[in-house]
C-alpha cells in the first residue's frame, strides 16, 4: 500500500507543478488580464502524464510489482481451496 500513496503523492506533485508552469506561461503570455483555467487544467494534465511516464517510471514499477505480486498470492489461495474442494468430492 506504501507504493500506491507514494506514486500518488508523486503524480499529485507533478501535476501541481506543471499547472503552476502552465499558468504562469499563460499568465505571462496572455495581454489580458484573465486566463482560461479549463485550457490551463487541460494543458497541465497532458503535460504532467508525460513527465509521470518519464520521472515516475521507478515508482510506477514498484508499485506493479507489489499489485502483481498480491494478485499472485490470492491466486495461490484460490487454487488451494479449489483443490481442496476437488479432494473432498472425491
Amino acid at each position: 500500500m506504501k507504493e500506491f500513496w507514494i506514486y500518488t503523492g508523486l503524480r499529485l506533485l507533478v501535476f501541481v507543478g506543471s499547472f503552476l508552469v502552465v499558468l504562469g506561461i499563460f499568465d505571462f503570455v496572455s495581454s489580458s488580464d484573465s486566463v482560461n483555467l479549463l485550457v490551463v487544467l487541460v494543458l497541465s494534465f497532458i503535460l504532467s502524464g508525460a513527465a509521470s511516464y518519464v520521472l515516475l517510471k521507478r515508482q510506477r514499477m514498484a508499485f506493479a510489482q507489489r499489485v502483481e505480486a498480491r494478485a499472485g498470492r490470492i491466486t495461490e489461495r484460490y487454487e488451494e481451496m479449489r483443490s481442496r474442494e476437488d479432494a473432498e468430492e472425491d
